[in-house]
């Protein structure tokens, strides 16, 4: 019974309980910049459209409703300058992380096959890989790794945790030598429309890929663009077979992602409003956070994009995380996303006004 997960690492965000706790003890109460998940509610035009769907007593398909796909496509060619999107070239998921977990498995991955993921990065990239029984391989630089026996490639700009994005020459370089080398390559997108510094590119986009989705695969997400990580709505784009491939798999499966969100995602994606309403609510407390943990002595590195702050004190990430904790604050620690991170600090700016506000005082203190 135990065979398979003990190839997986220890739950992260277990090890941060004990802090967790401290800083709920304080006076105040927590300010919780770990995890990074949505506080602010869902926009009202994707409450009615889900509202207005609860009536679905039948199963949904896999491959979602024709609105959906059409949603999909179109939201793609407009936003990422991805053209001529068939509905071939998108699949619904049900939320960004299982497809991370479970894509080497569907991909028929196994013993003897590599996949290869940035040395800071989401851990649920090496979970994929050991859940199918491949070996997980971290790099630097893309273009350096082996190619012998690398079968699938994570890309992810912006970057889970740092922030960093890859410009379209660094992503052309490397989309060239994956498909000299045969290597597939899914790019983790989910943050592009969250650039501050920087104005993120998709894999799928002209530059990039030079008009050809063959051996690539962006995977994007509404949970933090439209504050849906509850919905579990995500979808791929890209390259048809691999998608037609998954899609047949995803079937046996009953991998289905519920009708309510299927018509909720068709009215996220089709409404600009709420998304730059967002986007100013997190501007705002990204500066509040970045002004007061610089004033306190911290070092923000990269952090051009997404939702987190990628800090140091230049101090082992575990002593930041306490030392913040008895103020009432509870941050990630930069060893959760690999070894390179030991002396960081991931800080997540979804908290609320009030609480980014009661953390700004806790730091000036």
């Amino acid at each position: 019974m135990g065979a398979v997960s003990s190839r997986l690492p220890v739950f992260p965000w277990d090890r941060l309980e004990p802090y967790k706790s401290t800083a709920a003890a304080h006076a105040d109460g927590i300010v919780d910049l770990s995890v990074g998940t949505p506080v602010d509610p869902v926009p009202a035009v994707i409450q009615k459209a889900l509202a207005d769907a609860a009536n679905s007593p039948g199963y949904p398909t896999v491959w979602g409703t024709a609105a959906l796909r059409d949603a999909l496509t179109g939201w793609a060619g407009e936003r990422l300058g991805a053209r001529g999107l068939a509905h071939t070239n998108v699949l619904p998921v049900v939320g960004s992380k299982e497809l991370v977990a479970w894509l080497p498995t569907q991909l028929g991955l196994g013993p003897g096959d590599k996949v290869a993921y940035p040395r800071l990065a989401y851990p649920t990239y090496e979970v994929g890989a050991r859940l199918a029984g491949a070996e997980p391989v971290v790099y630097d630089e893309p273009t350096e790794l082996d190619p012998t026996g690398l079968k699938l490639l994570w890309l992810n700009s912006p970057s889970n945790p740092t922030g960093r994005v890859l410009g379209a020459e660094e992503l052309r370089r490397t989309v060239a030598w994956a498909r000299e080398h045969g290597v597939l390559v899914f790019s983790d997108e989910c943050y592009l429309e969250l650039g501050w510094e920087a104005d993120p590119v998709s894999v799928l986009h002209p530059d990039v890929c030079g008009g050809s989705y063959d051996g690539i695969v962006a995977v994007h997400s509404l949970s933090k663009r439209s504050n849906l990580a509850g919905y579990r709505a995500a979808f791929l784009a890209g390259d048809a077979t691999v998608l037609g491939e998954l899609l047949q798999i995803r079937k046996h499966g009953g991998m289905m992602v519920a009708a309510p969100v299927q018509a909720a995602t068709v009215a996220a994606l089709g409404d600009t409003a709420h998304v730059a309403e967002q986007r100013e609510r997190y501007a705002r407390r990204r500066t509040a956070l970045r002004t007061a943990f610089e004033a306190a002595g911290f070092r923000i590195e990269h952090s051009e994009a997404s939702l987190y702050l990628w800090a140091t004190r230049d101090e082992p990430c575990w002593d930041t995380v306490g030392d913040l904790a008895k103020r009432g604050i509870l941050v990630a620690p930069g060893e959760f996303y690999g070894s390179a991170g030991e002396r960081f600090v991931r800080i997540a700016f979804t908290a609320s006004d009030e609480r980014v506000d009661a953390a700004v005082r806790r730091l000036a203190e």
